[in-house]
């Protein structure tokens, strides 16, 4: 029985997260979305170290909220499961860390209900959702089984808003999300801007709208918006290397991960 039986696959129409993953050298992709990503690679060669920076930073942000004392992680956008993921780096540092996955791709779900597993100790859950559904997302059963919403959670964002232009809402529906974490609950994000590289960002863009996704970069000010209200952890918001880079890690500049970062606390 092939992973994929019941699933509608789509093979005909690009996937940023399947795109995603051919930009980090993963398998889980098809031919649309490496036609797609081809198109962008072309524009933008340097599209894959903005992929491996922005999953550099998911590692460093989550290892730092867990020994922080955050045990709980709600991981939206969640893309192809690429070892270390999410969970591992949070039940690396505390093994009871519950950590729930959610996307709109079932193909991304499919492989990470058959491949990713937590500790004994911990628990992990994954739910096929929306983030423009920020409603139907926080009420999925299998989200409120593993996540006590009276205790702090990290909501990740990475990668995602990007894809969410403003007509649709994106502030507030971010908002939205934000409202129903508990004090001392954490907003990770990473976000597209044209700011280091304007003309290969809107060739970038163009090749996503071509395929059929929204793109929409943002500068630093329009990103600072999302974490209204809450408190920037130190460095603030920064290109995505450059938050609380490990030492040894490979030096990546601004302009090749043309993304900003920052983790946020709410008071």
């Amino acid at each position: 029985m092939s992973l994929y039986d019941g699933v509608d696959l789509r093979l005909n129409v690009p996937h940023s997260a399947r795109m995603y993953d051919y930009y980090l050298g993963g398998f889980t992709n098809f031919a649309a979305d490496r036609e797609a990503a081809g198109h962008a690679l072309a524009v933008a060669p340097w599209l894959r170290h903005a992929a491996r920076a922005n999953r550099a930073f998911m590692h460093r942000s989550t290892r730092a909220l867990a020994r922080a004392g955050i045990d709980q992680f709600l991981d939206i956008g969640t893309g192809i499961p690429t070892s270390p993921n999410l969970h591992e780096v949070a039940q690396g540092v505390e093994p009871r860390a519950r950590v729930v996955y959610a996307d709109n791709d079932p193909i991304v779900l499919t492989h990470a209900q058959a491949l990713l597993t937590g500790t004994p100790e911990g628990r992990t859950a994954y739910i096929e959702a929306d983030v423009t559904d920020p409603v139907g997302l926080l009420n999925a059963p299998e989200l409120r089984a593993a996540i006590d919403f009276g205790r702090p959670v990290a909501l990740s964002l990475n990668a995602l808003l990007h894809f969410v232009p403003d007509a649709r809402g994106a502030y507030e529906l971010v908002e939205h999300l934000k409202s129903v974490l508990a004090p001392g609950s954490a907003l990770v994000m990473t976000h597209l801007t044209a700011e280091f590289a304007p003309a290969e960002i809107g060739r970038v863009v163009g090749v996503y709208e071509a395929g059929g996704t929204a793109l929409q970069a943002r500068s630093r000010a329009e990103f600072a918006r999302f974490f209204d209200g809450w408190t920037l952890l130190a460095p603030g918001i920064v290109p995505t290397p450059h938050w609380r880079p490990a030492p040894g890690e490979a030096a990546v500049s601004a302009s090749d991960a043309s993304a900003y970062a920052a983790v946020a606390l709410r008071p």
